[in-house]
């Protein structure tokens, strides 16, 4: 399974590559984390963009996984392949931002979604599986 977390909330500002997150995103990247473990998600890879928001959004939501981060600049930003990222992973989680997870939600299973900040989204050979908003994830790390 293609496991895509959008980072959480992050603080305006720039250069862009260096916004942090707010306490309401670290929050988000938490609850994602817990959430996956309650649900017994076994991820054996966590690749992540380097920008400080989806780098820390990944750290915190692989915590209760007990999976260390990977960087990746495939996606730091535009178009990517998630096939390809996630080629030799049973269950592989990919962190980053949007439009581009989004779309990559689209490429993977024809299904017009829109990853709001926080949110997961589940692909597993070509059907979306799993789609959980920031509130919902919040409500199964509880």
């Amino acid at each position: 399974m293609i496991w895509l977390l959008r980072h959480g909330e992050a603080e305006d500002g720039s250069p862009d590559a260096e916004r942090p997150l707010t306490s309401k995103g670290e929050r988000q990247a938490a609850d994602a984390g817990r959430a996956l473990a309650v649900l017994g998600v076994a991820v054996e890879a966590c690749l992540s963009s380097p920008r400080v928001r989806a780098l820390d959004t990944a750290r915190l939501a692989c915590q209760p996984l007990g999976v260390e981060v990977i960087t990746d600049s495939r996606l730091e930003g535009g178009p990517f392949d998630a096939w390809e990222l996630a080629a030799g992973h049973e269950d592989v989680l990919l962190v980053g931002h949007d439009p581009d997870f989004s779309t990559a939600v689209r490429d993977l299973t024809g299904a017009q979604v829109r990853l709001s900040k926080g949110a997961l989204a589940g692909v597993d050979r070509g059907e979306l599986s799993v789609l959980l908003r920031p509130d919902e994830l919040s409500a199964i790390a509880a």
